[in-house]
């Protein structure tokens, strides 16, 4: 069976924008393949703002999230594979979804030397996982779990929305 995480993702990434909310993804930043700024990461975590107007080319495809932030005026290439996102959640009120509970921990074999997409550098803002102590208490529910997981495997045939 196709896994939920990514479609609960995207849910709650819609339902959040369209309350005129900030997106916040919270991340495992030790688990395989993730692309952060390693020093915004606290305690194996990062929180980053995934909001249209923070990032550019967001992708949020079933094996993967992929953007472009600005971290201190500087572009990163974001790679998030879609196992190592903890949860998401409203920056202003703190409601989301801690996406190992609503998946029931669904967690696929790892992937062998994956291709990661090129993306194009630019764009706004990320934040650090400071911003939210109710997101990280959320997330350390389901850090143990996720820290002990492996990937999905993705096709060779990525597709890179810009």
């Amino acid at each position: 069976m196709i896994p939920k995480r990514p479609y609960f993702l995207r849910a709650f990434y819609d339902w959040i924008s369209d309350n005129g909310f900030t997106a916040h993804l919270v991340i495992d930043a030790n688990y395989p393949e993730v692309m952060v700024p390693q020093n915004y990461v606290e305690n194996g975590k990062i929180v980053l703002n995934a909001s249209m107007s923070a990032v550019q080319g967001l992708v949020l495809d079933d094996e993967y999230i992929s953007f472009s932030a600005r971290f201190a005026g500087k572009s990163f290439n974001i790679y998030l594979p879609i196992f190592s996102v903890l949860g998401i959640y409203a920056a202003e009120n703190g409601e989301g979804i801690v996406l190992a509970e609503m998946d029931g921990g669904e967690i696929p074999p790892p992937a062998t030397q994956p291709k990661k997409p090129n993306l194009s550098a630019a764009v706004v803002e990320a934040v650090d996982s400071n911003e939210s102590s109710t997101a990280s208490e959320a997330s350390d529910k389901v850090a143990k779990k996720s820290s002990e997981a492996t990937p999905k495997k993705r096709p060779s045939h990525l597709k890179v929305v810009k």
